[in-house]
Order: C-alpha cells, then structure tokens, then sequence
C-alpha cells in the first residue's frame, strides 16, 4: 500500500514540475521591426532594438500611453510596409505563375521538337551528299511514274543546295 501511495506522490510531483516548465515556454516577446513589422518570439530581441519598440515581454502586457501611441505612429508612418496579401492576390499570384510556367513548359517542348526535326533533317542531308559524292548513277521516278536517271547538271545542283542545308547543320 505503501508503494502505491509514493508513487502517486512521485507521478504527481513530476507532473506539477512538468507543468512549471511548460508555463515557461508561453513566454513571449512582442516588437517592432525595423520595417514596422510586430515581430513574436520566445527569444528576447535583438539588442539593436530600442525599449520603445518592444511592446510586449513576458510577464508584462502592451505598453500603455505614449509609448504605444509612438509604436503605433512608427508601425503606420513607414510607407513602405505593405499588408500581407489577401488570398485572393495569393490565388491570383498562383494562377499567374501557373500560366507562365505552362507558357514556358510548351516552349521548351516546341524548340525540343524542332532540334529533333533539324537533326533528323541534317541526317538525311548528310545521307544525300554521300549518295551525290559517290559518283554512282541515281534514278528518278518523274510525274508519269517514269523512271529517269540524274544528269550530271541536275546532280551539280542537288549538290549545290544540299551543301547549302548542311551548313545550317553545323
């Protein structure tokens, strides 16, 4: 029985203890920013902070008279400190880079389509001159579904233009 009872005693000093330390942890310090902006920690501020611009420290609520109408005065004389965005802007900011980055997803897709399509065409560029270099006679089906072979005039000029697309391969 006797057991038992202290180690009720003990599990309840423990938990009384526990809660000690965890009071400690609500502690927290409220200040103004550089920026005006309320700053909240459970770290005390900066020492570059002056005493007017903290307005709460733990055990102690907002400042009261001047010094909170001076807080105030310096949160709402900066022009430069913005609200926070409402949801709608965030919403709106999302939507904007989605369609931006879908823009940009399809350009990228199109100039990898058209690298591929130039390089298979400079493959059969490549292909065709060696066809024409070797010298080896070449047909031709013409209109009617004739069969004619390539003159040597005919063959200058195939050269000629298929040199000129392998030189925007390179």
């Amino acid at each position: 029985m006797k057991v038992i009872r202290l180690k009720q005693v003990f599990s309840t000093a423990a938990a009384l203890a526990l809660l000690g330390i965890a009071t400690s942890a609500l502690a927290q310090f409220v200040w103004l920013d550089e920026k005006g902006v309320k700053q909240y920690s459970d770290m005390p501020p900066p020492a570059s902070v002056p005493n007017k611009r903290i307005l709460k420290t733990p055990g102690h609520s907002l400042p009261r008279g001047n010094d909170a109408e001076e807080a105030d005065a310096g949160a709402d004389s900066k022009p430069d400190a913005k609200a926070p965005p409402t949801i709608a802007d965030q919403n709106a900011a999302f939507q904007k880079r989605k369609v931006e980055q879908a823009e940009k997803d399809k350009k990228a897709a199109q100039e990898a389509k058209q690298k591929a399509d130039k390089a298979t065409n400079c493959a059969n560029a490549r292909a065709n001159q060696r066809t024409l270099d070797s010298g080896a006679r070449i047909a031709q089906t013409d209109a009617n579904g004739q069969r004619s072979y390539v003159s040597d005039e005919q063959r200058a000029q195939q050269t000629q233009e298929n040199r000129r697309i392998l030189d925007d391969c390179q």
